[in-house]
């Protein structure tokens, strides 16, 4: 194979997130012309957000050769911290906050102190993160805090606040992953585990860190959620899990080598949200609209596995 045909390759597979994107949005916009508006896109865009962040949570520990189930609960305990500490207690909300991304961190620490699977142990910690929500919110209610659902009806200039959302997070997800020293570590934690730890680096160091990143993005994206809903529930997230898996998945990345792509990652969410919203378009049962999802998930990686074939072949 040729540079020439593999860097076609490359760019062909890199725009498939944003093509799917601009073609879901087509179908919007050709089904419903009055979504063609700044409000309506904020309104097709607005779930997108902590979707955003939980999928940015999702790619951090993907890009270490981990897989995170628990990020679904997780997200909806912050939901339920913001919902009824935060506004009655703030000094204790933040500290319960910092206490579940330290919590992330120590979960790292654990599994790469003992070598454990992480598809394993963050599924019994999707539990933990459940139990507690249930606890602290055994039923939906709950208040957001005002400054949380003021920061999330802001109305910016030229572009609703989604996007503007949207193209920070990849800009500081892309700078840190794939700009940085660190991101450099990571992507090499992923990819040859053993060449970084003879290189003279901690991988104990580096997955705390990572980690501790991921739930980061998950107390932003928990809060943006609550910003939106207004109340908390602690099944507010539950789907939270597969839909960032597969957001990951789709903007390009792979379960294995440590190969992601935050900007693609980013749109993958935008694009499996907006395909909920065009699926209600249609009047598909929502019981219909994951099964719908996936077969779009599958329709882009066939693209991108006929993309590498045809590059092999060529």
């Amino acid at each position: 194979m040729t540079t020439t045909r593999l860097r076609l390759s490359w760019a062909l597979e890199a725009a498939l997130p944003a093509v799917a994107l601009i073609a879901l949005f087509a179908a919007i916009f050709w089904q419903q012309p009055r979504a063609m508006s700044y409000f309506g896109v904020n309104l097709l865009l607005n779930l997108a957000v902590p979707i955003i962040f939980a999928t940015i949570a999702q790619m951090l520990i993907i890009a270490v050769n981990d897989l995170d189930l628990s990020i679904g609960p997780f997200v909806s305990l912050v939901a339920c911290i913001g919902a009824t500490l935060l506004p009655t207690a703030p000094v204790l909300g933040v500290a319960a906050l910092a206490a579940a991304v330290a919590g992330y961190a120590l979960i790292g620490a654990l599994i790469e102190w003992r070598k454990l699977p992480s598809i394993v142990v963050t599924l019994g910690l999707s539990f933990a993160w459940l139990g507690l929500a249930i606890m602290l919110l055994p039923t939906p209610g709950g208040a957001a805090p005002g400054w949380l659902k003021a920061a999330m009806q802001v109305k910016p200039p030229f572009v609703p606040l989604p996007i503007w959302v949207a193209a920070a997070a990849a800009l500081v997800a892309y700078l840190l992953v794939m700009r940085s020293t660190f991101g450099v570590l990571i992507r090499g934690a992923g990819g040859n585990a053993r060449s970084v730890q003879r290189a003279g680096w901690s991988l104990l160091r580096i997955r705390v860190i990572v980690y501790a990143l991921a739930g980061l993005f998950g107390v932003v994206s928990g809060l943006s959620l609550l910003g939106l809903t207004t109340s908390g529930d602690a099944n507010i997230a539950s789907r939270y899990t597969l839909i960032s898996i597969a957001a990951v998945i789709l903007g390009g990345a792979s379960f294995i080598g440590g190969r992601v792509s935050p900007v693609g990652a980013v749109l993958g969410a935008m694009t499996l949200t907006l395909a909920s919203s065009f699926l209600t378009f249609l009047r598909i049962s929502p019981d219909w609209q994951i099964g719908a999802q996936g077969l779009i998930l599958i329709l882009v990686l066939a693209l991108r596995a006929l993309i590498q074939q045809v590059a092999r072949t060529a």
